[in-house]
Formats: C-alpha cells, sequence, structure tokens
C-alpha cells in the first residue's frame, strides 16, 4: 500500500495541471489563450464599464462571477462579473499591471512597488506580501535610436509585469530584480529562485513539470518547477547599439512538445520543450513580437507591433495559414480564442475580433476616446500618424510620445472570455464588459 500511495503522489506531482483549477493570465498554466466559452460571434456591445483612474494594462482574470483586474491607479480591482458594480479594491505603493491568478479563494500579483501580493478573494483583505529586490523597467543606453546617445534610459515600451501561474501549491512569477521567484502559495515562504541577467517581466508557463519563461539578457530559460534548476536556455538576439532588437516580453505558450513565444528581435520561435532545440522561426522583419501566442488545434495565432499584423501560422512549420492587416497599428496584446472567434486589441484603441473559420474580420469595437481623438493620430490611408506626438529623437520627446499615443484608449490589456462575455482593459482607464 506505501508503495501504491507513492506511486501515485509522484504521478499527481509530475503531471501537467490546467488552467481551469486556477484562473491565470493567458486562462491556463500552458497560457493557450484559449477559453471554454461560448464566443461573441455578433458586433458587440458595452454590457457594462468600469472607470478607474489609470492605465488598465492588465488583463482580467474571472473567478467565481467576479473580475480581478490592476490598474495604473495603483490598485487591485474586484468587480461583479455581471454588473461591473465594484465589490473591493486594495490599494499597493504603486501601478499594477500584472494580471492576478486566483487560487483558494486568493488572488496573487504583483506591482511596481516591488511586492508582491497574496489578498482574500472575498474581500480584498491582505494574506501576505513578499518583497522582492525591487521592480524597474528595461534600460539602455541610446535606447532605440534617442538622444543622448550616452544616457541610459527606461523603455517605455516595457509596458507589463510578470502575472503568476500557481502550480502544486506554489506561485511562480518573475520580477525586475531579475530573478524568477517559487514561494509557497499559503504562507508566501520563498522556496527558491533563480537569476537571470536582467529584468523578467514575461509570464511564466508551466507544462509537465517544467517552467518556461524569457528575460530580458535574451534568454529564454526552461526551469524545474520543483528545484528551480535550469533544464537548458535558448539564446535570442542581441542589439548592444540602441537595444532596440532585443528581450523578450512574450509569455511562452505550450502545445503537444513545442514551446511558442514572441521576441523583440523581431521572430517568433518554436523550440522543442524537452530540449530547447529550435524547431522553427519566423521573422517579422524589424517588427517586435510582445504579446503571447495563442495555440490551439495545431495552429499558432499571433500578432507584431510596428507592423501592426495579425497571423495564423501552422504549429508544425511555422507555415502561414492567413493573415490580417491593422494598418501599421502596433499590437502589444495576445490574443483570446473562443469557439471560432479570436479576439485582439491594439493601439488604436479597436478590439477587433476574428473568424478563424471564414479568416476574416467579423466585427471591431472602438473605444469612444479612439473615436475623439485617433482621428488627430491617423493617416488618411488609416496608419498611425506619429508626427504629433513624437516631435523629436530626444528622450524626453519619446516618453511624451508613447503617452500622446495612449490618449486614444489603447487595447494593451489582453482579453479573457467568460460566459459569452469579453472582459477587457484600455489605457482610456476602463475595464469594459462586451457582449
Amino acid at each position: 500500500m506505501r508503495k501504491i500511495l507513492i506511486v501515485a503522489l509522484f504521478a499527481a506531482l509530475c503531471s501537467p495541471a490546467r488552467g481551469a483549477d486556477t484562473p491565470m493570465f493567458r486562462g491556463d498554466l500552458d497560457h493557450t489563450g484559449v477559453y471554454d466559452s461560448p464566443p461573441v460571434a455578433q458586433a458587440a456591445h458595452v454590457k457594462w464599464a468600469f472607470h478607474t483612474r489609470g492605465y488598465v494594462n492588465s488583463s482580467p482574470v474571472v473567478a467565481n462571477s467576479v473580475v480581478y483586474v490592476g490598474s495604473a491607479d495603483d490598485n487591485m480591482y474586484a468587480l461583479d462579473e455581471t454588473t461591473g458594480k465594484s465589490l473591493w479594491h486594495f490599494k499597493t505603493g504603486s501601478r499594477v499591471v500584472s494580471s492576478p491568478a486566483i487560487w483558494r479563494s486568493a488572488v496573487y500579483f504583483g506591482s511596481y512597488d516591488g511586492n508582491f501580493y497574496a489578498l482574500s478573494a472575498n474581500d480584498g483583505k491582505l494574506l501576505w506580501k513578499f518583497k522582492t529586490g525591487g521592480e524597474r523597467r528595461f534600460e539602455g543606453t541610446h535606447l532605440h535610436g534617442s538622444q543622448p546617445v550616452d544616457e541610459t534610459m527606461p523603455d517605455p515600451f516595457d509596458v507589463y509585469l510578470s502575472s503568476p501561474a500557481i502550480w502544486h501549491e506554489t506561485v511562480y512569477f518573475g520580477s525586475g530584480d531579475g530573478h524568477v521567484y517559487a514561494l509557497n502559495a499559503k504562507t508566501g515562504e520563498k522556496l527558491w529562485s533563480f537569476k537571470t541577467g536582467d529584468i523578467v517581466h514575461a509570464s511564466p508557463a508551466i507544462d509537465n513539470g517544467t517552467l518556461f519563461v524569457g528575460s530580458w539578457d535574451s534568454y529564454f530559460y526552461a526551469l524545474d518547477a520543483l528545484s528551480g534548476k535550469m533544464r537548458w536556455r535558448f539564446k535570442t538576439g542581441v542589439d548592444p547599439d540602441i537595444h532596440n532588437q532585443v528581450g523578450i516580453q512574450s509569455s511562452a505558450a505550450v502545445m503537444d512538445g513545442t514551446v511558442f513565444f514572441g521576441c523583440r528581435d523581431s521572430h517568433l520561435y518554436a523550440l522543442d520543450e524537452q530540449t530547447g532545440d529550435k524547431k522553427w522561426s519566423l521573422d517579422m522583419h524589424g517588427s517586435w513580437v510582445i504579446g503571447s501566442p495563442a495555440v490551439r488545434d495545431g495552429k499558432v495565432y499571433f500578432a507584431t507591433s510596428d507592423s501592426g499584423l495579425f497571423y495564423a501560422v501552422n504549429a508544425g512549420d511555422g507555415s502561414i495559414v492567413f493573415s490580417e492587416d491593422f494598418h501599421g497599428w502596433p499590437e502589444f496584446a495576445s490574443p483570446a480564442v473562443a469557439g471560432d472567434m479570436l479576439y485582439l486589441g491594439s493601439w488604436r484603441g479597436v478590439l477587433t475580433a476574428i473568424d478563424l473559420t471564414k479568416r476574416q474580420t467579423a466585427w471591431s469595437f472602438q473605444t469612444d476616446a479612439s473615436k475623439r481623438l485617433g482621428p488627430d493620430l491617423t493617416k488618411a490611408d488609416g496608419s498611425p500618424n506619429y508626427a504629433p506626438a513624437y516631435a523629436s529623437d530626444f528622450y524626453d520627446d519619446l516618453i511624451t510620445g508613447f503617452a500622446r499615443m495612449m490618449t486614444v484608449g489603447a487595447f494593451l490589456s489582453s482579453p479573457a472570455i467568460d460566459d459569452g462575455v469579453i472582459f477587457v482593459g484600455s489605457t482610456d482607464g476602463n475595464v469594459y464588459a462586451l457582449d
């Protein structure tokens, strides 16, 4: 009997878990971006909108009829799924731009104040918090070609914090201090940490006891989830001059023994889950792949930044199935799939629904800010008009230009779908429920 129990326990520890047990960023531990919900196939309308006092780059997570989402106004919010009414909010010391994970009536997330939090999902009271080595954005000299050349500059396009994953009573996340952390989900006790060479703002995915995550040090890592020991790492591109084509913001998705992720070196990568060997990669010709890919039924779905393109490709070889052109508006958010529909937001303040069967746009939703302020930042051909926003190549103008582009209610938040409703945040400060 003892031997049988030991074998059963070992099997439980080594078997993959799925997101149905733990609502989190991208829907499950494999970060597939697939939601078990009826799709919104027809043009959506606003069921409700909840206004915060800051950008909502955090992606909503839905559990037990409650929507949990962070805001740049420093708060984590719990909203009634049906009405959008605030049930509670918890104020941290800085912006909350990571997405929460929910486990056993607790909410887990990180903040720019350098703390990682566990709150009661019922009333928002603090259960525990863990102090990391501190948060910061990726930095580089001559960043994106900005002046002055020798000044070290924080990157305004580093817009997310790592979102937690929970597996076997352990919560995992990356930090601006360059570490990947594993904490006891009940107590907040550190179980292990793994140091990379730079900031880790990508979110970890877990499959078959292995944690997959990328770093701004240009490496993609596979770590043993129980011990934190490195199993393998994969080198992506570098850019020592202007630090434009370097760094991994995209979170990995895992399907059928392959790990897929995007990189600022303008590639989408497919690696062997066991060895880290490259199976294939797609060159996006200078355009970042910031968002996390969605994967289902042998297909990979992802979007690009500068070129504003959406792709559906075959998971086996990366061959393109079809694509959609969003007129050069950057796509930072990750696509979400429900049924035969895919949903993707853009900098333009437009959420687009793509029919995966017909391989074409089905409908789109535009924020009021986009309707009101977007025309001044849009050319006649529908592409972004950056001239009014970015006055020069001096770093100060890079910052003010980025802020100006966000005034159109950009969708940097990734949609979550539950019970036939799409939940998504915007830089206009709203959390939207669309049906």
